[in-house]
């Protein structure tokens, strides 16, 4: 399945832009601007997100809404690959504990970006719930 194309852009520092179909973000050295791990992050954390919000409305769970964090511990050596993401995803006013919690194992397991990073990263997924 072939992708949407994203274009960066920079000027000769680290300064620029990646727009996309559907969004434009600002990149390096500028105020907002995301730095390459950000967008790693956030980049897993939505496809995480999207992919259990699937399973769990296809379970008819509900919930107000989920805040995501994620961290991570880059190797020593080079080149320094990411070697733990740990995601954390906070679940507010859940329906069914237990099923939401089985939703985002499984929205961890079928993610491809979830599932590339893992090839280098020792991944983590952590649920929590706030009634």
């Amino acid at each position: 399945m072939k992708t949407d194309p994203v274009q960066l852009e920079f000027s000769n520092t680290f300064v620029g832009s990646a727009t996309s179909p559907s969004g434009r973000v600002v990149i390096g050295d500028q105020p907002d601007g995301m730095m390459p791990y950000h967008l790693l992050y956030a980049a897993a954390a939505s496809c995480f997100y999207a992919t259990f919000l699937s399973v769990a409305q296809k379970k008819r769970l509900t919930f107000t809404r989920a805040s995501i964090n994620v961290t991570g511990v880059k190797r020593d050596h080079i080149p320094p690959t990411l070697e733990t993401m740990t995601i954390v995803l906070t679940i507010y006013q859940p329906s069914d504990k237990e099923k939401l919690t089985e939703s985002a194992h499984l929205g961890a397991q079928y993610c491809s970006i979830h599932e590339t990073i893992s090839k280098v990263a020792k991944m983590e997924l952590e649920v929590l719930f706030v009634d």
